[in-house]
């Protein structure tokens, strides 16, 4: 019986990462779900969920010869897999903010008590050395309305970080 494991890769980004370890899960049978690729800095991490009959143990092993050989930090764990499931987003907020400590969880932790569900963020440090700027692009389900969501957005504004929400309207069919 197949079972679905989540694949996790962590490392300097370099040229051949994803060729070589999409070769060796096929070479050894695996199908591949869903995945996140993506460069953070000057590293690039990998979330892939496998799908293979045997154990995460052999799913490392698979793995590890490729992980070892680019200097990846290799992390398998079993999952319950469940393709062809997403959530679509209705709501796209960006924020802008003098970079400092907790600003995240500040903005995430509002966004969460208004009921927003985090489908995906990306944030990036722009601005200069002397003053950067905090940027987070946040795609989720507005569980409690838009207006719930406007109402701790302006709270933020208050608090001196640049908010925008866009509605989303997804057409599925």
């Amino acid at each position: 019986m197949d079972k679905w494991y989540m694949l996790t890769l962590v490392g300097k980004d370099r040229s051949g990462i994803v060729s070589h370890v999409t070769a060796a899960l096929y070479d050894a049978g695996c199908d591949l779900g869903e995945s996140s690729m993506l460069r953070l800095g000057d590293s690039f991490t990998i979330m892939m969920m496998v799908k293979f009959r045997g154990s995460s143990q052999a799913v490392r092993q698979i793995v590890a010869p490729v992980a070892e050989s680019m200097g990846l930090h290799l992390h398998v764990d079993k999952i319950e897999g469940k393709l062809h499931h997403h959530i679509e987003p209705d709501v796209h907020i960006v924020v802008y903010g003098a970079d400092r400590p907790g600003i995240v969880a500040r903005v995430t932790g509002a966004l969460a008590e208004a009921g927003l569900n985090i489908v995906n963020l990306d944030s990036n440090v722009g601005g200069s050395s002397e003053q950067p700027i905090y940027i987070m692009h946040i795609d989720g389900v507005a569980g409690e309305g838009i207006p719930a969501l406007r109402s701790v957005l302006d709270i933020l504004a208050k608090e001196g970080v640049d908010v925008q929400l866009r509605p989303i309207d997804t057409m599925i069919g």
